[in-house]
């Protein structure tokens, strides 16, 4: 029989629904999964929001303060979906108090941040994970395979894409997201890391990266109450945008391979436009985030006009076959979430790291780092100088 496990979410806007709707599918994707979350307590500053979640999805309890998650017994992994400024003390509170976590990237503001984090969680002895949902789509599982094995040669360049208008409307409010002091910057921890951690994940570690970065609506309305999501605040009052709404940056890879990542948050006609390009010696890959179980495959030995065929993936790739019993039958974004879950607490039932890892979030964040550096000097930069 499958062991309880007192979870809690502290921060329940869009992504704390998305960790809690994991928790509650987990087990019905994974039955041999030998930990079974129990939702004991959501934690919410925001009046009526924790009650409102505990009533639609079964924790057991609410609290305005995380305070009183950290102190209690029964929780022993928790969720941190709350603002990236709460990320460091939420989360080396949570480790010191032997809870297992689960965060949400950037995890902080700075690569500082994140290692203090790291840190606290290595020296508690529990396990760590973290929101790189997108290194979970089988197909993106299957290209790192392929690059891999040397089913493209080897890797000479990678364009990573992730374009999105989700702050495009210039009424948008002026949340934390957009202040430097509870945001720390702007696209670049909240769209990039998932670029650099796709980067990572198929090419290596980034030795060095020069970067640009763009403010395109300088100033939005001040929200009037409490905001979720990327709500409008029309006829506020209106305040200056703090960081940065687009990033180009070039890669220079540790293998010697180069890449071009470019992101945005204001991209009008681009909804979720996420993706890469891997290519190499003799073949490349390509996905495409709203294609999300296909994957694009060049490979042979024809080199010039050589064709690129598509790839259902399927029961044999990733977890795919969690989730379906055929190719090309769909997963979603949610699925993507539920394997983190997945991993997650497998790495708890077993003592070793599966999927994401806090170390993963220290490199990234240290690549932002070296990417904001950069568009402040112009020069190259290393992460590690940074980092």
């Amino acid at each position: 029989m499958a062991e309880t496990l007192g979870v809690a979410v502290v921060g329940f806007g869009w992504m704390g629904r998305v960790h809690t709707q994991a928790y509650a599918r987990v087990r019905h994707h994974y039955p041999q999964l030998p930990l079974r979350p129990e939702l004991v307590t959501v934690a919410e500053e925001v009046p009526g929001r924790a009650e409102r979640a505990a009533e639609q999805f079964g924790f057991a309890g609410t609290a305005r303060d995380w305070r009183e998650v950290a102190a209690d017994p029964r929780v022993r992994a928790v969720s941190v979906t709350a603002p990236n400024f709460l990320h460091r003390e939420i989360g080396v509170a949570m480790a010191e108090a032997g809870k297992h976590l689960w965060i949400e990237k950037p995890v902080g503001l700075t690569a500082e941040d994140a290692r203090a984090v790291a840190d606290a969680v290595e020296a508690a002895g529990v396990r760590g994970a973290v929101g790189f949902n997108y290194r979970n789509a089988p197909a993106v599982e299957t290209a790192r395979s392929l690059i891999a094995e040397g089913a493209i040669g080897t890797p000479t360049h990678v364009r990573v894409r992730l374009l999105s208008d989700y702050a495009a409307h210039p009424e948008a409010a002026l949340t934390w997201r957009y202040e430097r002091e509870r945001g720390g910057s702007g696209v670049l921890g909240d769209l990039a890391s998932h670029g650099v951690d796709l980067a990572r994940y198929l090419l290596g570690e980034i030795a060095s990266v020069t970067a640009d970065t763009a403010v395109f609506v300088p100033e939005r309305a001040r929200p009037a109450g409490a905001t979720a999501g990327h709500g409008r605040a029309a006829g506020g009052e209106p305040g200056r945008v703090e960081n940065e709404d687009y990033v180009s940056c070039l890669l220079r890879f540790a293998s010697g391979a180069r890449g071009v990542l470019e992101a945005c948050r204001v991209s009008v006609g681009e909804q979720n436009a996420y993706g890469f390009a891997v290519h190499g010696t003799k073949g490349a890959v390509f996905w495409d985030f709203r294609r999300l179980n296909e994957l694009g495959v060049c490979r042979g030995d024809r080199y010039q006009d050589q064709p690129v065929s598509t790839v259902y993936v399927g029961p044999g790739d990733g977890e795919f076959g969690a989730f379906q019993p055929g190719a090309a039958n769909a997963m979603g974004y949610d699925d993507l979430k539920v394997i983190e879950a997945y991993r997650f607490l497998r790495s708890i039932a077993e003592g070793v790291p599966h999927g994401a890892t806090l170390t993963d979030a220290v490199r990234s964040a240290a690549v932002l780092d070296a990417m904001a550096r950069s568009a402040e000097s112009g020069a190259w930069v290393s992460p590690d100088a940074v980092g």
